[in-house]
């Protein structure tokens, strides 16, 4: 049996409405939804994996090293992610490759590799001269739906 009257105008309105959104109503998230991204590294000729990332939307070559707890910042690269890093208070003892040296800790906004996204990330950045280069450790990557190693490959997804 077939209905007539106004209900199926009424509904077609309906969703027309909610698909235009309703005036006045403001959504309720500022920053676009990130369905899935994902990337791939390959090793260098040495086995690391190395890449730019976008840290505080700042270009930045980074080592990634799972055995870091965090994502560990030179001086010069702090500097270039805009951290101020002559204004910090550097008071946590760290282990490096070169022994002991001295540490502040960061929050750093935002870390990104082709894509793969995570904000509000933990950061250390190393007294000058205690670290060349950036080392994105586990404060990023365990942030991540997932990473792993195969065939001279990292993969890493979010």
């Amino acid at each position: 049996m077939r209905r007539s009257g106004p209900l199926p105008s009424v509904i077609l309105a309906l969703l027309l409405t909610a698909g235009a959104g309703l005036p006045g109503l403001q959504p309720l998230a500022q920053q676009p939804v990130q369905l899935m991204a994902m990337t791939e590294l390959r090793a260098g000729d040495n086995g690391h994996f190395t890449t730019d990332a976008e840290i505080n939307n700042r270009r930045i070559h980074v080592l990634v090293d799972t055995g870091a707890t965090a994502v560990a910042l030179s001086y010069e690269d702090a500097d270039k992610a805009g951290l101020r890093p002559g204004t910090l208070k550097y008071g946590i003892k760290v282990q490096t490759a070169n022994g002991i040296a001295l540490a502040a800790d960061v929050m750093l906004d935002e870390v990104e590799i082709d894509g793969v996204r995570v904000h509000d990330v933990r950061g250390m950045v190393l007294q000058k001269g205690a670290l060349k280069g950036t080392l994105l450790g586990m404060s990023y990557l365990s942030r991540l739906r997932g990473f792993s190693v195969e065939n001279g490959r990292l993969v890493l997804k979010n």
